[in-house]
């Protein structure tokens, strides 16, 4: 992926984003190219912007920061609360089985790492 098509696909991220903050949900399409575009981003992030984390807070602080997404943001990604990703961030609620496989499979981030705590 060049770097243009990066930009465009991130562009195209936001805007799924926005219409996932706007309406709370998203069709059936939508959430699939939602998932595939954050892969592809993903990929190329970890690609070309090496980042070592040490722990999975600061993984998924990191993909929080590179998709400009709030807590609430996360929450409709995830398909939980606001307040239980602050507990897993804080450290006092340990992840379910649900809460892991959607850090797996909607922002792309290592099961070993996700497993690991």
């Amino acid at each position: 992926m060049t770097k243009a098509e990066y930009n465009k696909k991130h562009l195209r991220m936001e805007e799924l984003l926005m219409l996932l903050t706007e309406k709370g949900k998203l069709t059936v399409t939508q959430d699939k190219e939602l998932e595939e575009i954050s892969e592809e981003i993903a990929i190329y992030e970890e690609d070309n912007y090496p980042f070592e984390v040490e722990s999975l807070k600061e993984m998924i602080e990191l993909r929080m920061y590179q998709r400009k997404l709030k807590q609430k943001d996360l929450a409709l990604i995830l398909g939980t609360t606001p307040s239980r990703i602050s507990e897993v961030l804080n450290g006092k609620r340990q992840l379910n089985f649900e809460l892991a496989k959607g850090l797996y499979s909607k922002l792309n981030i290592d099961p070993n790492l996700i497993f690991s705590e």
